[in-house]
């Protein structure tokens, strides 16, 4: 995928991290999950559609009997991972490889409809019309977004690593803006904090499946940012807590 908007519009593809994503970046905190239950995410007889839906992360750890779920995601080998999370574990999830803007479903079927971190990524236009035509008439659409707080000594390194071998990567800044726009009349905007456990593993594995490194380095800087990580991480404690901003943007359509 390449945006001009982003990155300097430097290519990036989420399926090659698709492993570290789904080892590592499901760490969505327990209050967000109860804040879409509260919206009406995944409600007893429901339906709901996870656009962007990567390695199944949300999918997965909201799932209840009784529930259509649907997620889709442009990147085949995250969706062959989400495939594969759930039927090992007898979740009865439909993953579909398509875009946000195009996906093909039916008109006017889901209850809600969701975004974690990538909205900022799709077509504004074509989704605003998509949404209209996927969501049924007093359904909702929510965004999500979840950021470190650079602030954080450990964050701020990192960051500074991966601007140094991919001086490009401007990380959540263009996600963050998209949470505030009002595309729908009505949003919504709550946010609140969370502190995430990390050890220096599990926090390696979350910046390799961030854009910044393996989705855009080739294999030669992608070694080098490593080396230089795991040599900052060896000087950091054990286990670390990161503190993030989550973010939760609405729309009943």
């Amino acid at each position: 995928m390449e945006l001009k908007s982003i990155d300097e519009g430097r290519s990036f593809d989420f399926g090659k991290t698709s492993a570290q994503y789904a080892a590592y970046r499901d760490i969505y905190p327990a209050e967000l999950y109860a804040r879409l239950r509260e919206l009406g995410v995944a409600k007893p007889g429901s339906s709901w559609l996870d656009l962007g839906t990567g390695t199944g992360v949300l999918p997965k750890n909201m799932y209840a009997p009784g529930v259509k779920i649907v997620g889709a995601d442009i990147s085949e080998e995250q969706i062959a991972y989400a495939r594969k999370e759930a039927e090992e574990n007898n979740r009865d999830i439909t993953y579909i490889a398509a875009p946000a803007e195009k996906t093909g479903l039916p008109s006017h079927s889901f209850d809600a409809v969701t975004a974690a971190q990538c909205f900022f990524y799709f077509d504004r236009d074509k989704m605003k019309t998509e949404l209209l035509r996927l969501t049924k008439p007093g359904g909702i659409f929510i965004k999500i977004f979840m950021n470190w707080d650079i602030t954080h000594p450990i964050a701020e390194k990192s960051c500074e690593l991966v601007k140094k071998h991919n001086p490009d990567w401007t990380s959540g800044s263009a996600a963050i803006k998209d949470m505030y726009d009002d595309l729908f009349p009505g949003r919504i905007t709550q946010t609140f904090i969370a502190d995430l456990p990390f050890n220096r593993d599990s926090w390696h594995g979350r910046m390799l499946a961030c854009r910044g490194t393996m989705a855009s380095m080739d294999e030669h800087t992608l070694k080098e940012w490593e080396k230089d990580h795991i040599s900052f991480l060896n000087g950091c404690p054990d286990t670390f807590t990161v503190r993030h901003l989550i973010t939760v943007s609405y729309f009943r359509i």
